[in-house]
């Protein structure tokens, strides 16, 4: 339900879902999940191609996914999480993204 917001300006009042600065500010973080479908070396591939990883961090950050079952592939502000998340699905990768801290 949408709430009233006071915006601190005399007589404007904003209606809407709205998110704290403080939401939108504070770090997110990338987080790839293991699947059975894709190879080590196109998850690596991946990495490589949406962060601009050299080989060496996205083999490592593969073999974290491999072995663990996850891996926190990048922290940072929520509209690029966000971007993230999204590029790696067209990728066919299990991705989500969280609060950092959580």
């Amino acid at each position: 339900m949408a709430l009233p917001i006071e915006t601190g300006q005399p007589g404007v009042i904003v209606i809407g879902e709205t998110e704290p600065k403080d939401e939108l500010s504070m770090p997110w973080n990338v987080i790839v999940h293991n699947d059975p479908i894709n190879l080590m070396s196109y998850v690596a591939m991946v990495f490589m191609r949406v962060f601009g990883y050299p080989r060496a961090r996205a083999e490592t950050l593969m073999l974290e996914v491999h072995q663990k079952g996850r891996s926190l592939v990048w922290s940072g502000g929520r509209e690029r999480a966000e971007l993230y998340v999204h590029q790696l699905h067209s990728y066919q990768l299990l991705a989500t993204m969280e609060k950092s801290g959580a």
